[in-house]
């Protein structure tokens, strides 16, 4: 047992002497192995790295495997693989190389790369923070040599707490300055990137450019504020940047620090942010209705464009310095406001309005306000104006170079000139004429004021002039408020005058109308009366034609009737004399035949008949019921005599003749009538 143990013993002191002696170390494939000597000859005299085998770091890693060393002579260090994500940068810090020269902030690129730490060392790499940057991928990195800053981790053996320090702070600038990741301008993206440096929730903020600086490199001269533009051209492999990528390039171009006048458009930039920096503008859009005057801060000294005549500055080619002579054009530009600036000029109509209760979204005329007039009546009422004005596109650069902006035109320029016209011409007039002649006075300013305006190279369109009044809090004003409202009543009662002028012929309009009307209605009543005349007329006319013409008829028939009576009253009374002489004739006969005692006797029982048919109808009793004397003889009598009475009045004459009216004598008792 005690020789078990002592065996186990040697081994397990074996291992641990092997162990310890780092005579055999095995690399996971995932990660590498930084090897450090630890004694030996020689020693390092300056720098980090040994590259001739010197005690201190070596420069080459180890790779995945087992690996033998002689005992107890090296250190391993294992450490992860460097592995740079996609869309990502990764940033080196060197600790081994050539100083900076004076004036250098990174290292310069060298072409071994780094992944061979003696081959950049070779080739004369620098020491500090580099201008090269790692693009994604796993690299197997001397991390003794080279610091890697990404945006999860540091990969490094950091070897003192000043170092950390350093380390930190420069990842922290790069985190500041989003370095970790590429740059990109357009779309979302932008947003993402370009955090508080754009305008939150605005659909713009994502059309925008990004201006350079570059933070190492030769300085600009004294009197430049902005780099010129360098390496552009593709077609020189040496020279083109590709957009500040390609560091080298841009330094061998000639590209120099500071702010660039080249600027970065739509897409996607791997930029060493240690290197340049960007900050993301807007572009300029230049609206339609107006032209953008191009300001420039930056280029060579251009030529006078300007003209003869022309004393109030310069106007120069494009791309000069200076005022150019060309504007803008509506439309959008990718414009380095840190390289001049475009002054936008209305090409349209605008207003300036002399009133402070109203301004214009311009906000050209926001420090106008009425012009105070003194009348000619000693009255001091304010007055608003408005003036339509017109730039010529092609004159706005020489609006620019005379006053600046049309801000500083309109305070500076129209508003003494315009105020002072009208206080002249206020003068000139009373409270009164200025409101009643309103119309001419605003006529002649437009043509009096028209050439002033021509010389600072505007064109007045027309001038508009509001009612003057008065000041609220002046007693001058309340004054002329009293004046207004007099012309106001006086003006109300001219209306009401004129109102009741147009009533009255209004009324008399109407009365004449009604007339008219009635006159109508009755000349219809008239044309109708004179219609029915005229057909009455002619109906009378057509009667009368008728009737003539009947008349005429009636007159033949008459004539053809009197002709047939006159033969029948003729035929007739031939009749009648025949009838009549036969009568005659026979009347004679019976004349003949009764002359004498016949005639007599047959007149008597003619009579008798007759008397006795009226006794008959007329029912009177032969003998009276009263007794008409004292005795039968005088009823005889009278009865005699009324018989005799009768037939007188029958005959004509006392039938009885004379000498025989002693009928009702003696005899006529007995009741008997005897013959004469």
């Amino acid at each position: 047992m005690i020789a078990l143990i002592a065996v186990a013993v040697v081994v397990v002191v074996l291992i641990l002497l092997i162990y310890l002696s780092n005579a055999f170390v095995y690399i996971p494939n995932d990660r590498v192995g930084i090897v450090e000597r630890l004694w030996g000859a020689p020693s390092l005299t300056r720098g980090l790295i040994a590259l001739k085998g010197e005690v201190g770091y070596q420069p080459q890693v180890l790779r995945g495997g087992i690996h033998y060393f002689f005992p107890f002579q090296f250190r391993v260090h294992r450490a992860d693989l460097v592995t740079i994500p996609q869309g990502e940068i990764g940033y080196i810090f060197t600790r081994d190389g050539r100083e900076l020269v004076e004036g250098q902030a990174l290292g310069e690129i060298v072409d071994a790369g780094i992944e061979d730490a003696a081959a950049f060392l070779k080739a004369g790499g620098q020491k500090g923070p580099q201008r090269a940057i790692i693009r994604e991928g796993t690299h197997a990195i001397n991390v003794a040599q080279f610091v890697i800053i990404t945006a999860s981790r540091v990969h490094g053996l950091l070897l003192s707490n000043e170092e950390r320090d350093t380390i930190d702070h420069m990842g922290q600038v790069l985190s500041e300055r989003k370095g970790f990741t590429p740059v990109v301008i357009g779309g979302i993206a932008s947003k993402v990137v370009q955090g508080e440096k754009t305008d939150g929730g605005n659909d713009d903020a994502s059309d925008v450019l990004g201006v350079v600086t570059i933070q190492d490199g030769p300085v600009l001269p004294p009197d430049e504020i902005v780099a010129p533009r360098v390496g552009e051209d593709p077609s020189n492999k040496s020279t083109f940047h590709n957009n500040f990528q390609n560091i080298n390039a841009f330094l061998r171009a000639g590209g120099n620090r500071g702010r660039q006048h080249q600027v970065l458009i739509e897409g996607t930039y791997y930029l060493n942010r240690l290197f340049a920096t960007v900050e993301f503008i807007k572009k300029t859009v230049v609206p339609v209705g107006s032209v953008g005057v191009v300001v420039s801060y930056f280029g060579k000294t251009g030529a006078d464009r300007s003209g003869d005549g022309y004393s109030h500055g310069e106007l120069v080619d494009n791309g000069c310095r200076g005022v150019w002579k060309e504007p803008l054009l509506p439309g959008k530009y990718a414009f380095n406001t840190y390289a001049g600036k475009i002054q936008l000029v209305p090409t349209t109509n605008f207003i300036l309005k002399w009133s402070k209760e109203v301004t214009n979204a311009h906000k050209y005329d926001e420090n106008l306000s009425e012009v105070a007039l003194i009348t000619k009546d000693a009255f001091e009422p304010l007055m608003p104006l408005s003036v339509v004005v017109h730039i010529d596109y092609r004159k706005a650069p020489l609006v620019v170079q005379r006053f600046g902006d049309i801000k500083r035109l309109v305070d500076q320029t129209l508003d003494p000139m315009v105020s002072a016209y009208f206080k002249n011409t206020g003068q000139t007039k009373t409270l009164i004429e200025l409101l009643q002649e309103r119309s001419a006075i605003q006529e002649k300013a437009s043509i009096d004021m028209k050439g002033r305006f021509e010389a600072y190279n505007l064109e007045l369109q027309e001038v508009l002039i509001g009612t003057p009044h008065g000041n609220p809090g002046d007693t001058s004003g309340q004054r002329i408020d009293t004046i207004l409202n007099q012309l106001r009543d006086r003006q109300v009662a001219k209306e009401q005058m004129e109102t009741y002028d147009q009533q009255q012929q209004a009324a008399d309009k109407e009365r004449t109308l009604r007339e008219a009307q009635a006159r109508t209605q009755i000349q219809t009543e008239l044309t109708k009366s004179e219609i029915s005349v005229k057909i009455r007329t002619n109906e009378g006319d057509a009667s009368i034609a008728a009737a003539g013409k009947e008349a005429q008829v009636i007159n033949i028939n008459a004539e053809a009737e009197r002709k047939r009576q006159i033969a029948v009253g003729e035929g007739k009374a031939a009749a009648t004399e025949s009838v009549g002489k036969a009568e005659a004739n026979a009347i004679r006969a019976k004349a003949d035949a009764l002359t004498g005692e016949g005639a007599r006797m047959q007149l008597i029982n003619d009579l008798g008949r007759q008397f006795a048919d009226a006794l008959r109808e007329g029912q009177i009793a032969i003998v009276p019921k009263i007794a008409l004397g004292g005795d039968g003889g005088n009823a005889l009598s009278t009865l005699a005599q009324l018989a005799n009475a009768f037939m007188a009045d029958k005959l004509g004459g006392n039938l009885l003749g004379e000498g025989r009216a002693d009928l009702a004598g003696p005899n006529a008792a007995t009741g008997q009538m005897h013959s004469p």
